[in-house]
């Protein structure tokens, strides 16, 4: 990563802007393994626990920042001539 070969932290905001935008600012690789760990302990919870209705209620997931649509899902198609017009354009 970009904030690596800079000497960066990797809660850096360059950091998380590299990793996909402004909410992963923070999100170290400890708050990801805290989010990992608080997930796994919930699912070995789940599914060793002696429930009294026999259906082991649903657990919620840590709250992570959400990723965005990459930037070719979130335009449509451009044509070699549309390129040609646009460089061409005075």
């Amino acid at each position: 990563m970009l904030a690596l070969a800079l000497g960066l932290p990797d809660t850096s905001l360059t950091s998380a802007l590299a990793s996909g935008g402004r909410q992963f600012f923070g999100w170290g690789v400890d708050r990801h393994l805290q989010a990992d760990l608080f997930d796994a302990l919930n699912a070995n919870t789940r599914a060793t626990g002696n429930w009294k209705k026999g259906k082991a209620p649903d657990l919620p997931a840590w709250p992570r920042p959400k990723r965005k649509a990459a930037e070719s899902e979130q335009k449509k198609p451009v044509s070699v001539a549309d390129l040609f017009h646009r460089l061409t354009r005075r």
